[in-house]
């Protein structure tokens, strides 16, 4: 089954089960999600372990110029993990030990459309680095309990030779 987030359309059908996580509207057909938390994108399990996947994409053909420009300042000084994405892992790891869905080592994947940009080479496992001590340690001491096994950045581009078993299309 494809299931698309903005403009990028992903086929999760290889995977034991996946699952729309984030929200924005509540319909019929979803349930309503916890008040205060954010979720990430996508919930996907695998025969031995769990991706929580989150998407950003600032090359998104609707994104307005000057938003992408905010959103490589928020790479650059560390926001986006700090408030957006190290949050989003953490609420759904919460969600999911609740709901006594975390039998499974949770990995994050963290999926960034950057086509429209010329990123240094050295500048993804950098910020993969950034983003794994985030998650281990958000206060003055680290987690006793490491809630996410490990973290992935991944691009559009790199995306297929990564995860193979969900093929990945941009829709514009």
């Amino acid at each position: 089954m494809v299931i698309r987030e903005g403009e990028l359309e992903f086929d999760f059908s290889g995977a034991r089960e996946f699952e729309k996580l984030d929200r924005q509207e509540r319909d019929a057909a979803s349930r309503p999600i916890p008040h205060g938390m954010k979720f990430v994108d996508f919930v996907v399990e695998e025969e031995d372990r769990v991706l929580l996947i989150e998407v950003k994409d600032p090359s998104c053909g609707q994104v307005p110029s000057s938003e992408r420009t905010d959103f490589l300042k928020r790479m650059e000084h560390k926001t986006l993990i700090h408030y957006e994405l190290v949050p989003k892992a953490r609420d759904t790891y919460t969600f999911l030990h609740l709901m006594k869905r975390d039998e499974k080592p949770f990995f994050y994947v963290v999926l960034l459309g950057l086509e429209e940009f010329n990123l240094d080479a050295l500048f993804l496992p950098n910020f993969k680095d950034r983003l794994l001590q985030r998650l281990r340690q958000e206060s003055d001491h680290p987690w006793r309990r490491d809630y996410v096994a490990d973290c992935v950045v991944a691009t559009v581009s790199n995306w297929r030779a990564i995860f193979p078993n969900y093929p990945l299309t941009r829709a514009r």
